[in-house]
């Protein structure tokens, strides 16, 4: 294929947090031009993120199906390849299956669905369309995770015994969503967020990174939820003991009233023969720990890394990558994906990004915690 993909999107208007990200990193590597989006539910709102990145006026629609129905009537030359979702929880599922059944590609921030039930239609959807679906669990795409990973697979750390991920922060300590602070308010609302916040929104994320460096699977789980907000509907604080298929166990800690904490997700996995630490503040750094050796600083960007890890890196050493690369690189293997699907090529990989499987398993995981908080008890991992 000789230009560049289309990009719509769905939400991320004007004083969004998150659709900027994925506009950043979508166009970081030349590889995504966006063309089209239904940036708010307001038309207005909508229109008016339009004219701030200078896209024709005719392709900015006033809501998510207009959209999808005029896109697909338009030439195959001209239509947008894939679709990028950026909105509250509660809409992933209907506009994802909008766009699908419409024959688009999508690309989906997390977590993939409003409950468990909304993933495993979507799964189906996907399944019968054929599409490629890509989930941006960001974490994933930093190369020191990626190294992380690849350590785990090589038998570097021996047989695994103990995950501890915590993903501490402090934005939410005062009650700034009752305030009407609209990044606060739709995550810590129910009919927005589903039934987590706090674990939803950021646990996830923990729970993902430790599935995808070691590829081990939940057993069951014994959380505990806590609303120290007073008056918040969802939890704010979570406290989660972890069994893993095959023995090990595992340690997650969630929490959005960490004061003085910023997004200092950290992981720890420990192994018979070693040990390894990465912590998201930090990224390009990954330490590695032995009983009777000493620790090993390994840093981003050097020739003694894996392939893996250097696919994905695209500065030399010693100058930092972060957040907006590693989104990139969610974009840049879902493009590959497009690409290939787009050209005829069968769409299956390798490719190195999460899917709609890793959708349906973040959601049961979300699930089975609320679960287990509400019954103070283990509660199994049912697939």
């Amino acid at each position: 294929m000789n230009r560049k993909l289309r990009m719509g999107m769905v939400g991320g208007g004007r004083d969004a947090f998150i659709g900027a990200v994925h506009r950043m990193a979508a166009n970081l590597d030349g590889q995504i031009e966006l063309v089209a989006g239904a940036f708010s539910s307001d038309p207005e709102k909508s229109r008016l993120s339009g004219e701030d990145l200078f896209l024709d006026p005719s392709r900015v629609y006033g809501s998510y199906e207009e959209m999808a129905a005029k896109e697909a009537a338009l030439p195959e030359e001209e239509r947008i390849d894939f679709v990028s979702i950026v909105t509250p929880n509660h809409m992933h599922f209907p506009v994802a299956k909008c766009f699908l059944e419409a024959g688009f590609h999508v690309v989906c921030d997390k977590p993939m669905t409003f409950d468990v039930e909304e993933a495993v239609m979507l799964k189906e959807i996907v399944e019968k369309s054929g599409k490629v679906f890509a989930l941006t669990h960001n974490y994933t795409g930093y190369p020191m995770v990626k190294e992380a990973r690849q350590l785990v697979k090589s038998g570097k750390l021996g047989k695994i015994l103990k995950i501890v991920a915590e993903y501490p922060q402090g934005w939410l300590i005062k009650n700034i969503d009752a305030e009407g602070q609209k990044q606060a308010a739709w995550r810590t609302d129910p009919t927005k967020a589903g039934a987590s916040s706090c674990i939803g929104d950021i646990g996830t994320h923990a729970e993902n990174l430790g599935r995808y460096i070691t590829g081990l699977e939940l057993e069951a789980v014994c959380a505990e939820f806590t609303s120290f907000v007073p008056g918040r509907k969802l939890e704010d604080d979570g406290n989660i003991l972890v069994r893993y298929k095959g023995g090990a166990k595992g340690v997650l800690y969630a929490s959005q009233v960490s004061v003085g904490e910023e997004n200092s997700l950290t992981i720890r996995v420990y192994g018979e023969k070693a040990s390894l630490e990465w912590k998201q503040e930090y990224p390009n750094d990954l330490l590695m720990k032995y009983p009777e050796a000493p620790r090993e600083l390994l840093r981003r960007g050097n020739p003694y890394l894996s392939e893996e890890a250097n696919k994905f890196s695209r500065i030399p050493a010693g100058h930092p990558e972060a957040f907006i690369e590693a989104f990139a690189n969610i974009y840049l293997e879902a493009a590959r994906a497009i690409r290939d699907a787009v050209e005829g090529v069968s769409v299956g990989g390798p490719y190195d990004f999460p899917t709609v499987d890793d959708g349906v398993e973040g959601m049961r995981f979300i699930q089975t915690a609320v679960n287990s908080a509400k019954a103070e008890a283990w509660t199994r991992f049912e697939r």
